[in-house]
């Protein structure tokens, strides 16, 4: 066994600032949450060559005395805590003491910084770690830190970073967290020189949001405020017809620290169920004020991961307020419809009462062999009427009922009517109703496949289409298998995508990160007929789309490929090909609520029984639904 040695304290300093600083964009988090911490209203950003090489954060926060500038480089040196427990009750963002020791241990550092009230600053120089010169500065009040040279010690760690604009997006999206969690900061974005963002710092978070994501989200967003028990939630989340194809415009925040956290998303997404489409994901910037002891922050070196005391009640806070706004938005009507037409929907109790007067409490006592010959004897006692001859048992019903209430303005009409057919209609009627019964299985038969029968009982909801196959009942969806086979369709194609050039470019609004990975992946769009260019601003500039998707969906198509784009899904021409065909076959399908004809339900039913590769739909979604005889029989309680 190799002997057990202490490594070398620049060996541990690496290892630790691995942990720490994995790109740019970490270092540039805890510098700014140090300048947060440091009660900062003005803090900019500027960077080169995706931070690799240039980065500089300037603050007008408290500053530092020449002392703890020096001493804010060693390792576990803070001011935010003091003894164990502290780690208990943390209101600050930073409180470790790793940041500023991991990343001078990974570049070379120049800081300037002058607290309030000094006559002079202090500037220090460092390399690896090591201060390397101090002097006296003049400079304003609050910190300035510029790296320089990020990671040129750590070969191992240069080889795993993207591109310039990859990494660029990847800052641009921590500083855009920052602005949402404090819009009483202003921050201001450089990147090569040029501006990219600047909020005002005014304390409104719709102007922060305006600013970032643009007008037209800014426009679909409904604001929140909701309290439960010791939490308060609030902030904007988009309305149910303002959707996203992935969780990338999701913001959480906790006491104004931002977190990736899934019971929050689940939370989110769970007051949107059945308000929005699968696949489709509601983007929000959602603030949980909760008391620091409730929540666990010391969980991760980014800190992005938290714990909470309870999170069944975090849940609850966050579904109920999301829920109440959705509830007052102008979707509410909707809701109530479906409640007035079942309070009326009992209509089949107005029927047998016009039947079972006469026959009080017979149902109730007779058995079903006395039953079955009662039904038996009733068409035999009345065979000279063709229309009752006929197996539709409806028309039977109305003659008892019309008997009773017109017994005195025709009494002789009805004794007339039932000689005269009587002698005739046994003779006539007896071989008409013969073919009768043979045509209307032949309609029958054109309604099923010819080795598994079925038959179409109806259409739900104008989106499930009701069949009965043998000794079960199949419940369709007609979106789903339509979508199943038109991708089915696409996909024997062997010939390219065509594509077709746009007359006006639509502009597409993404992510920064979003619109990164499209402009590095033009190349594989390119191949499936999409050509795009930057357009500033995280807009990307769509001028030829593939030539089955219609102009109005081009945007929603973009930012839902960009989206796999950015979460790896894609990788290849095939993988994409397959994706965007998903989303062809999707669009061109019969969407759920149409009202579509009984020829179209017959051959949707026929393809789908006849066929065993129809089983899901392209995103996953089962196309048919089984419930059978016997599982019918459990829920009435018969077996």
């Amino acid at each position: 066994m190799p002997k057990i040695i202490q490594l070398d304290r620049h060996v541990a300093d690496l290892i630790a600032a691995g942990e720490v600083v994995e790109r740019p964009a970490s270092a540039v988090k805890e510098l700014v949450e140090n300048s947060i911490d440091a009660g900062a209203k003005n803090i900019t950003i500027e960077l080169q060559n995706g931070g690799m090489t240039f980065l500089r954060i300037t603050d007008d926060g408290c500053g530092m005395e020449p002392v703890d500038a020096r001493t804010a480089f060693l390792r576990h040196a803070t001011s935010k805590i003091r003894k164990k427990e502290d780690l208990a009750c943390i209101g600050t963002l930073g409180f470790r003491g790793e940041a500023l020791a991991a990343i001078s241990s990974v570049s070379k550092i120049d800081l300037l910084t002058r607290a309030q009230g000094a006559e002079n600053g202090v500037r220090l120089h460092l390399e690896a770690g090591q201060v390397l010169s101090e002097e006296p500065a003049g400079c304003p009040c609050g910190t300035t830190i510029l790296v320089r040279e990020l990671f040129y010690n750590t070969p191992a760690r240069m080889k795993f970073m993207k591109s310039d604009a990859a990494e660029s997006s990847a800052v641009f999206s921590v500083v855009q967290q920052q602005a949402l969690a404090h819009p009483e900061i202003s921050f201001r974005f450089l990147k090569d020189g040029q501006e990219q963002l600047h909020t005002d710092g005014q304390g409104n978070r719709m102007a922060a949001i305006y600013a970032i994501y643009g007008r037209e989200l800014a426009n679909n967003m409904l604001p929140v405020d909701g309290s439960w028990e010791k939490l308060r939630v609030r902030g904007f989340v988009t309305k149910p017809t303002a959707t996203r194809g992935n969780r990338a415009w999701q913001s959480f925040f906790v006491n104004n620290r931002y977190i990736k956290s899934r019971l929050l998303s689940a939370a989110l997404e769970e007051a949107y169920r059945n308000q929005i489409m699968v696949g489709r994901f509601p983007a929000c910037v959602l603030e949980i004020d909760m008391p620091v002891q409730a929540v666990d922050v010391n969980v991760h070196p980014a800190k992005t991961e938290v714990k909470f005391l309870s999170e069944r009640e975090v849940f609850d806070a966050v579904h109920y307020a999301v829920l109440s706004t959705l509830s007052r938005a102008a979707g509410r009507p909707e809701w109530k419809t479906p409640e007035k037409k079942q309070e009326p929907a009992p209509q089949p109790q107005s029927q047998p009462k016009a039947v079972q007067p006469p026959k009080p409490g017979f149902y109730q006592t007779m058995q079903a062999s006395e039953y079955r010959r009662q039904a038996a004897q009733q068409p035999v006692q009345k065979p000279a009427q063709p229309v009752l001859a006929s197996p539709v048992q409806l028309p039977r019903s109305e003659p008892v009922p019309a008997q009773q209430s017109f017994p005195l303005p025709k009494p002789e009409a009805k004794p007339e009517a039932r000689p005269e057919p009587k002698p005739e209609p046994k003779i006539e009627v007896r071989p008409e109703p013969k073919p009768e019964p043979v045509k209307e299985p032949e309609a029958q038969q054109a309604l099923s496949v010819p080795e598994e029968p079925f038959r179409i009982i109806g259409e739900a909801l104008h989106t499930y289409i009701i069949v009965e196959q043998g000794e079960a009942v199949l419940f369709l969806d007609k979106h789903a298998a339509h979508e199943r086979i038109r991708f089915e369709a696409l996909k024997k194609e062997d010939h390219p995508i065509m594509a077709q050039l746009l007359l006006a470019p639509v502009s597409a609004e993404l992510s920064r990160e979003e619109a990164a990975a499209v402009l590095e992946n033009r190349a594989l769009l390119g191949h499936c007929g999409f050509e795009t260019e930057d357009f500033g601003g995280g807009d990307v500039l769509i001028r030829q789309i593939p030539s089955d998707v219609d102009v109005e969906d081009a945007k929603a198509l973009l930012q839902e490929l960009a989206g796999d784009l950015l979460a790896g899904k894609t990788l290849d021409p095939d993988s994409l090909r397959d994706n965007l065909l998903h989303t062809i076959a999707c669009k061109s399908a019969i969407k759920a609520g149409w009202q579509t004809s009984d020829e179209e339900l017959r051959r949707l039913v026929q393809e789908v029984l006849s066929r065993d590769d129809i089983k899901y739909c392209p995103h996953g979604r089962p196309v048919c639904v089984t419930l059978t005889k016997r599982q019918l029989e459990k829920q009435f309680k018969r077996v």
